[in-house]
């Protein structure tokens, strides 16, 4: 059973896999943004909109509201709108400030309480926030993939230390 405790130690985790999927944002070109770097997928435009909002945003927000609910449908316009690289790495960094102030607000109430989704299907809390994990990392997998295709560098996967000072990992404390 995931409880508030639990939750705050994966979430930990989590704000240091999204300061890498900062960076893989960083990381691809701004003139491949609106581009398709692999017919039939999303622009990176697009999935970066889609991981920030639909993948982290509206599911932890969603968690702590009581129902998820989502616009995927609006993700390819706003990702046209936000219009450029710095642009739409702002608002992944806004989305994962609300995701973050929704997990402040959940305790251990929210992750045992089925949630329904858009999808068709009602989780627990705490299962949302699984699904949460599997999305993101998939997501964010095939934006490293795209860095490649475009001709970069992605950055390493488990470099934290590498991250934007409030992405990366905490201090331990001796006796925490």
């Amino acid at each position: 059973m995931v409880n508030k405790q639990a939750l705050d130690q994966m979430w930990d985790q989590f704000r240091q896999k999204y300061g890498v999927f900062l960076r893989v944002l960083e990381a691809i070109p701004a003139d491949r943004y609106a581009s398709h770097p692999v017919p039939g997928m999303r622009t990176p435009a697009e999935l970066a909109v889609h991981i920030s909002s639909t993948c982290v945003r509206d599911i932890a927000e969603g968690v702590a509201k009581g129902r998820i609910t989502v616009d995927e449908g609006s993700e390819d316009r706003l990702a046209a709108e936000l219009g450029n690289k710095a642009s739409l790495i702002a608002f992944a960094r806004e989305s994962f400030d609300r995701a973050n102030a929704a997990v402040e607000r959940i305790g251990d109430a929210e992750l045992a309480a089925m949630v329904p989704t858009p999808w068709g299907a009602s989780w627990p809390g705490a299962v949302a926030f699984h699904v949460m994990n599997d999305e993101f990392v998939h997501h964010r997998g095939q934006l490293t993939a795209f860095i490649r295709v475009c001709g970069g560098e992605p950055p390493f996967l488990w470099g934290y230390a590498d991250n934007a000072a409030e992405f990366r990992p905490r201090a331990v404390t001796a006796g925490a």
